[in-house]
Protein backbone atom coordinates (compact mmCIF):
# COMPACT_ATOMS: atom_id res chain seq x y z
CA UNK A 1 0.00 0.00 0.00
CA UNK A 2 1.17 3.26 -0.90
CA UNK A 3 1.40 6.17 1.94
CA UNK A 4 -1.31 8.75 2.04
CA UNK A 5 1.25 11.79 1.96
CA UNK A 6 2.93 9.73 -1.81
CA UNK A 7 -0.58 9.49 -2.98
CA UNK A 8 -1.77 12.74 -2.46
CA UNK A 9 1.93 14.45 -4.34
CA UNK A 10 1.23 11.74 -6.47
CA UNK A 11 -2.77 12.93 -7.27
CA UNK A 12 -1.76 16.63 -7.29
CA UNK A 13 1.15 16.03 -9.86
CA UNK A 14 -0.97 14.04 -11.93
CA UNK A 15 -3.93 16.76 -11.97
CA UNK A 16 -0.97 18.74 -13.05
CA UNK A 17 0.13 16.85 -15.82
CA UNK A 18 -3.41 15.87 -16.97
CA UNK A 19 -4.65 20.08 -17.10
CA UNK A 20 -0.98 20.46 -19.24
CA UNK A 21 -2.19 20.80 -22.98
CA UNK A 22 -1.00 17.20 -24.43
CA UNK A 23 -2.57 14.35 -27.00
CA UNK A 24 -4.86 13.11 -24.65
CA UNK A 25 -6.89 16.30 -23.80
CA UNK A 26 -6.30 17.93 -27.39
CA UNK A 27 -7.70 14.71 -28.56
CA UNK A 28 -11.11 14.65 -25.78
CA UNK A 29 -11.38 18.18 -26.96
CA UNK A 30 -11.58 17.62 -30.67
CA UNK A 31 -13.79 14.51 -30.14
CA UNK A 32 -16.09 16.44 -27.62
CA UNK A 33 -16.39 19.62 -30.34
CA UNK A 34 -17.13 17.55 -33.10
CA UNK A 35 -19.50 14.60 -31.73
CA UNK A 36 -21.03 16.00 -28.13
CA UNK A 37 -20.55 15.69 -24.83
CA UNK A 38 -21.26 12.07 -24.59
CA UNK A 39 -18.26 11.43 -27.43
CA UNK A 40 -15.83 13.19 -25.33
CA UNK A 41 -17.03 10.93 -22.26
CA UNK A 42 -16.91 8.03 -23.60
CA UNK A 43 -13.58 8.64 -25.13
CA UNK A 44 -12.15 10.14 -21.92
CA UNK A 45 -13.45 6.37 -20.72
CA UNK A 46 -11.34 4.82 -23.76
CA UNK A 47 -8.28 7.02 -22.90
CA UNK A 48 -8.25 6.03 -19.68
CA UNK A 49 -8.61 2.40 -19.73
CA UNK A 50 -5.42 2.86 -22.00
CA UNK A 51 -3.89 4.34 -18.98
CA UNK A 52 -4.75 1.23 -16.94
CA UNK A 53 -3.01 -0.56 -19.79
CA UNK A 54 0.22 1.21 -19.60
CA UNK A 55 0.00 1.01 -15.48
CA UNK A 56 0.15 -2.86 -15.90
CA UNK A 57 2.36 -2.92 -18.85
CA UNK A 58 4.86 -1.12 -16.66
CA UNK A 59 4.40 -2.95 -13.30
CA UNK A 60 4.60 -6.06 -14.82
CA UNK A 61 7.92 -4.98 -17.13
CA UNK A 62 6.30 -4.68 -20.61
CA UNK A 63 7.26 -1.11 -20.70
CA UNK A 64 10.89 -2.00 -20.41
CA UNK A 65 10.65 -3.87 -23.78
CA UNK A 66 9.33 -1.15 -26.03
CA UNK A 67 12.09 1.39 -23.98
CA UNK A 68 15.27 -1.10 -24.80
CA UNK A 69 14.49 -2.02 -28.32
CA UNK A 70 13.99 0.22 -31.21
CA UNK A 71 12.27 -1.95 -33.55
CA UNK A 72 9.69 -2.29 -30.82
CA UNK A 73 9.68 1.32 -30.62
CA UNK A 74 8.95 2.46 -33.99
CA UNK A 75 6.44 -0.46 -34.77
CA UNK A 76 4.46 0.99 -31.60
CA UNK A 77 5.01 4.55 -33.45
CA UNK A 78 4.08 3.77 -36.78
CA UNK A 79 0.56 1.95 -35.30
CA UNK A 80 -0.39 5.16 -33.68
CA UNK A 81 0.47 7.52 -36.03
CA UNK A 82 -1.40 5.67 -39.11
CA UNK A 83 -4.27 5.20 -36.87
CA UNK A 84 -4.14 9.17 -36.50
CA UNK A 85 -3.36 9.61 -39.79
CA UNK A 86 -6.71 7.59 -40.69
CA UNK A 87 -8.96 9.83 -38.49
CA UNK A 88 -7.60 12.77 -40.01
CA UNK A 89 -8.19 11.35 -43.10
CA UNK A 90 -11.98 10.86 -42.21
CA UNK A 91 -12.30 14.18 -40.85
CA UNK A 92 -10.84 16.26 -44.02
CA UNK A 93 -13.40 14.48 -45.90
CA UNK A 94 -16.90 15.42 -43.82
CA UNK A 95 -18.40 18.32 -44.21
CA UNK A 96 -21.04 19.89 -42.19
CA UNK A 97 -21.90 16.71 -40.55
CA UNK A 98 -21.25 13.28 -38.45
CA UNK A 99 -17.76 11.73 -40.08
CA UNK A 100 -18.87 9.10 -42.25
CA UNK A 101 -18.75 5.47 -40.84
CA UNK A 102 -19.97 5.99 -37.75
CA UNK A 103 -23.33 4.71 -38.01
CA UNK A 104 -25.97 4.76 -35.23
CA UNK A 105 -25.26 7.09 -31.88
CA UNK A 106 -24.62 3.35 -29.97
CA UNK A 107 -22.23 2.16 -32.77
CA UNK A 108 -20.22 5.35 -32.97
CA UNK A 109 -20.15 5.70 -28.85
CA UNK A 110 -18.70 2.09 -29.21
CA UNK A 111 -16.20 3.14 -31.97
CA UNK A 112 -15.00 5.99 -29.95
CA UNK A 113 -14.25 4.56 -27.02
CA UNK A 114 -12.07 1.84 -28.73
CA UNK A 115 -10.61 5.20 -30.61
CA UNK A 116 -9.71 6.59 -27.17
CA UNK A 117 -7.98 2.95 -26.18
CA UNK A 118 -5.98 2.53 -28.82
CA UNK A 119 -5.17 6.41 -29.53
CA UNK A 120 -3.54 6.17 -25.85
CA UNK A 121 -2.45 2.23 -26.12
CA UNK A 122 -0.08 2.69 -29.16
CA UNK A 123 1.68 6.58 -28.15
CA UNK A 124 4.60 5.01 -27.09
CA UNK A 125 5.44 8.94 -25.67
CA UNK A 126 2.80 7.73 -23.24
CA UNK A 127 4.75 4.17 -22.27
CA UNK A 128 7.72 5.85 -21.58
CA UNK A 129 6.03 8.14 -19.26
CA UNK A 130 4.52 6.30 -17.05
CA UNK A 131 8.07 4.04 -16.79
CA UNK A 132 9.63 6.76 -15.78
CA UNK A 133 6.88 8.45 -13.71
CA UNK A 134 5.58 5.69 -11.36
CA UNK A 135 8.33 4.07 -10.22
CA UNK A 136 9.10 7.50 -8.37
CA UNK A 137 6.64 6.53 -6.11
CA UNK A 138 6.94 3.43 -5.50
CA UNK A 139 8.73 1.71 -2.10
CA UNK A 140 9.68 -1.99 -2.00
CA UNK A 141 9.32 -1.47 1.59
CA UNK A 142 5.24 -0.77 1.66
CA UNK A 143 4.60 -4.41 -0.01
CA UNK A 144 3.16 -5.71 -3.09
CA UNK A 145 5.08 -3.68 -6.04
CA UNK A 146 2.36 -4.35 -8.40
CA UNK A 147 -0.61 -3.49 -6.14
CA UNK A 148 1.27 -0.08 -5.37
CA UNK A 149 1.77 0.55 -9.18
CA UNK A 150 -2.50 -0.09 -9.59
CA UNK A 151 -2.91 1.88 -7.23
CA UNK A 152 -1.54 4.56 -8.28
CA UNK A 153 -2.36 4.08 -12.34
CA UNK A 154 -6.09 4.26 -10.06
CA UNK A 155 -5.28 7.40 -9.07
CA UNK A 156 -4.01 8.93 -12.43
CA UNK A 157 -6.98 7.65 -13.84
CA UNK A 158 -8.76 9.82 -11.11
CA UNK A 159 -6.93 12.85 -11.74
CA UNK A 160 -7.06 12.33 -15.32
CA UNK A 161 -10.79 12.03 -15.76
CA UNK A 162 -11.31 15.25 -13.94
CA UNK A 163 -9.98 17.10 -16.56
CA UNK A 164 -10.92 15.30 -19.16
CA UNK A 165 -14.58 15.39 -18.31
CA UNK A 166 -14.51 19.17 -17.69
CA UNK A 167 -12.94 19.43 -21.48
CA UNK A 168 -15.67 16.92 -22.69
CA UNK A 169 -18.70 19.13 -21.52
CA UNK A 170 -16.77 22.40 -22.21
CA UNK A 171 -16.12 21.89 -25.31
CA UNK A 172 -19.45 19.43 -26.06
CA UNK A 173 -21.81 22.83 -25.24
CA UNK A 174 -19.36 24.78 -27.80
CA UNK A 175 -19.44 21.81 -30.65
CA UNK A 176 -23.50 22.08 -30.02
CA UNK A 177 -23.75 25.50 -30.38
CA UNK A 178 -21.55 25.48 -33.38
CA UNK A 179 -24.04 22.17 -34.94
CA UNK A 180 -26.36 25.04 -35.98
CA UNK A 181 -24.03 25.83 -38.53
CA UNK A 182 -23.28 22.94 -41.37
CA UNK A 183 -20.22 25.64 -42.32
CA UNK A 184 -19.12 25.45 -38.92
CA UNK A 185 -19.61 21.95 -38.43
CA UNK A 186 -17.26 21.66 -41.50
CA UNK A 187 -14.58 23.65 -40.15
CA UNK A 188 -14.66 21.82 -36.95
CA UNK A 189 -14.18 18.67 -38.84
CA UNK A 190 -10.82 20.60 -40.95
CA UNK A 191 -9.47 21.33 -37.61
CA UNK A 192 -9.88 18.01 -36.21
CA UNK A 193 -8.22 16.59 -39.28
CA UNK A 194 -5.50 18.96 -38.79
CA UNK A 195 -5.43 18.35 -35.00
CA UNK A 196 -5.40 14.38 -35.62
CA UNK A 197 -2.00 14.63 -38.54
CA UNK A 198 -0.33 17.05 -35.80
CA UNK A 199 -0.88 14.64 -33.02
CA UNK A 200 0.61 11.55 -35.80
CA UNK A 201 3.26 13.39 -36.21
CA UNK A 202 4.50 14.05 -32.68
CA UNK A 203 3.96 10.55 -32.33
CA UNK A 204 6.66 9.61 -35.80
CA UNK A 205 9.28 12.08 -34.21
CA UNK A 206 9.18 10.98 -30.59
CA UNK A 207 12.11 9.68 -29.26
CA UNK A 208 12.91 6.64 -25.99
Amino acid sequence: MIELQTGLAFSAASLLLAIAPGPDNIFVLTQSAVHGKSAGIVTTLGLLTGVLVHTCAVALGIAAVFQASETAFAILKGIGAAYLLYLAWQAFRAEGQAIPGDGDGRIQLRRLYVRGIIMNVTNPKVLIFFLAFLPQFVDPERGSMLLQFLQLGGLFILSGSVVFFAISMLAGTLGQWLSRSPRAQAVLHKIAGVVFTGLAISILVAHR
